[in-house]
């Protein structure tokens, strides 16, 4: 059976190498190891280890997962796609996905509200771009209408403020061509024909 003959803190110092019989044996968190009670001396049978290891690889996951969870709000989808990067097994992925919903990490809702806000406040777009980006980040309909209920957003000033920012590139063309060039750009945008009929009609008054 082998033996515990090292515990050594890692660079880190939030994991342990545990040797065994004079070689590494395998890595662990620092609460894993108190709980566990592993020490020098100490004789481990192999399933033992197994357990060990499988307990250690579970919360090494779990750590990374709450990073990549802590650094800005994130979708289900974004979550799901983090496991299959990951390899997370289907069964685990379910549990883990479980407790961060538990904790409040996810919550599609919130997410969609929180990632209308920051577009609206830092990188206006018209809502039909929003919610393209919220499909892509696997949002229902349903949700995304909820969160947008909670918003005005006022397209027209928004294009009126990218026509103003951007014209002067087209200052020299000729009337036609300068309006062929600026809708062109703002329907690229995602404005509606509407909105930019009424930008450069107001252009032209």
């Amino acid at each position: 059976m082998p033996q515990v003959t090292a515990v050594k803190l890692q660079k880190n110092k939030k994991r342990a190498n545990v040797y065994l019989d004079g070689k590494f044996g395998f890595g662990i968190d620092l609460e894993n190891l108190l709980k566990l009670k592993i020490k020098e001396g100490q004789y481990i049978n192999e399933s033992e280890i197994e357990k060990i290891v499988g307990i250690s690889e579970s919360q090494k996951i779990w750590d990374r997962l709450l990073r990549f969870v802590s650094t800005r709000p994130k979708s289900e989808k974004e979550v799901r796609d983090w496991f299959l990067r990951k390899k997370v097994t289907g069964s685990l992925a379910d549990k883990y996905l479980r407790r961060l919903k538990r904790l409040d990490f996810i919550d599609d809702l919130k997410f969609a509200l929180w990632w209308i806000e920051q577009r609206l406040s830092f990188r206006p777009k018209p809502r039909r771009i929003i919610e393209q980006e919220l499909k892509v980040k696997g949002l229902k309909k349903e949700i995304i209408d909820k969160a947008f209920s909670s918003f005005q957003i006022d397209e027209y000033g928004q294009a009126k403020a990218v026509f103003e920012k951007n014209k002067l590139r087209w200052k020299n063309l000729p009337p036609d061509k300068f309006r062929i060039k600026a809708s062109g750009f703002l329907l690229r945008r995602g404005y509606s024909w509407e909105v930019v009929k009424k930008v450069l009609s107001l252009e032209e008054e």
